[in-house]
């Protein structure tokens, strides 16, 4: 099977840390974020992984081409010279995705989930169509696209209702699909919106269906849902096997650390938190729903809330960053310094209390 994934442009919701790595290398759970996906690919014998992207591409051929031995897949990059949107991307991976009648995944490199891709498979050859969206259901269908499904139907999809004012449905598009490669004949080689354009032309042809997502999910794509999306994979993983996170007297929750990382004594981590590799935490420190990343160190008795620490940065003593405070990459926060949802470009020195949200250039 092959499969094409949606990587984009210049990830610009969860800047700081995209001024350094593009979006899919940015560490999700101590992996990049596309490496989640392309395990759950190769898993199910996907061979052929097409990445379609605008931005950076030389900096992931070279992180990404060290997978393709791991996992036994080829990974080309179809890269865009102008952005084409979510469907034309399809149209210029063309050669690849249509060399044989197999089907293809498509989906968006922003998603974390338990990507049931073979369960997914065998719904879309169940029903026969010409493809399958995985929906996901949610409280507040007002803030999204709800997918309806036909009367009378289980999965067959009638039409789609941008925000709807009035309930219609609580599905809306998780980012993963099955298609045919007889979805490419609709599909020409210019900017266009696989949502707006093609599914409704599919649905109106009846060969577009629906299948439920179960489990977690969620849209990684900025700081906020970021940290969201931490909790919920690392509840998964507890659930699945609970031997991958961190025990001990430290420990309140579901915790993952890095064997590489020093955690000081008298520390309290969790829950919902991610150590990184090289991570040097101090003694008495406290740290919940957060991320650290690689080679960052937290001085003695901070306290790290709803954050996310970048690279090679530094915290000092007696510090707290609230508030989805985002260090960028090699960032230094004094010590006794108040942060309360900063956004902090590299290679910053801060020096004076943040304590309301605010971008430091």
């Amino acid at each position: 099977m092959k499969a094409l994934i949606l990587v984009g442009g210049f990830g610009t919701r969860l800047r700081p840390l995209t001024l350094t790595l593009p979006k899919p290398l940015v560490e999700f759970a101590n992996k990049p974020m596309i490496l989640h996906q392309i395990e759950a690919l190769a898993k199910v014998g996907v061979k052929d992984i097409v990445l379609a992207v605008n931005y950076r591409p030389e900096v992931m051929v070279n992180v990404l081409k060290k997978y393709e031995e791991m996992y036994g897949v080829t990974i080309t990059f179809s890269v865009e010279t102008e952005p084409l949107g979510t469907a034309g991307p399809l149209a210029l991976a063309r050669d690849i995705l249509a060399k044989d009648d197999s089907p293809f995944f498509v989906l968006n490199s922003d998603v974390i989930c338990e990507f049931p891709f073979a369960e997914l498979t065998a719904f879309h050859k169940k029903h026969g169509g010409e493809g399958t969206i995985m929906v996901t259901k949610v409280e507040e269908p007002s803030k999204y696209g709800v997918v309806v499904l036909k009367d009378g139907h289980k999965s067959q999809i009638e039409r789609f209702v941008e925000k709807p004012r009035i309930f219609v449905g609580n599905r809306i598009n998780a980012g993963l699909y099955i298609f045919n490669p007889s979805i490419l004949d609709r599909i020409e080689l210019r900017p266009t919106s696989i949502e707006k354009e093609t599914f409704p032309a599919m649905a109106a042809d009846g060969q577009l269906h629906a299948m439920d997502l179960e489990g977690f999910w969620m849209d990684v794509g900025q700081p906020k849902d970021f940290l969201t999306g931490i909790g919920l994979y690392l509840a998964s993983v507890h659930r699945k096997n609970p031997a991958e996170l961190a025990q001990g007297p430290h420990i309140a929750g579901n915790v993952l650390v890095h064997p590489s990382a020093k955690i000081g004594e008298g520390c309290k981590l969790g829950p919902n938190v991610c150590i990184a590799e090289g991570v040097v935490i101090g003694d008495g420190v406290r740290i919940k729903n957060a991320v650290v990343l690689k080679n960052s160190v937290v001085r003695d008795f901070s306290w790290i809330e709803r954050s996310i620490i970048g690279w090679n940065s530094t915290v000092g003593r007696w510090t707290r960053l609230e508030g989805v405070t985002v260090l960028g990459d090699d960032v230094t926060i004094q010590d006794e310094i108040y942060v309360n949802g900063g956004c902090i470009l590299p290679h910053k020195s801060i020096s004076a209390c943040i304590p309301e949200p605010q971008i430091i250039m």
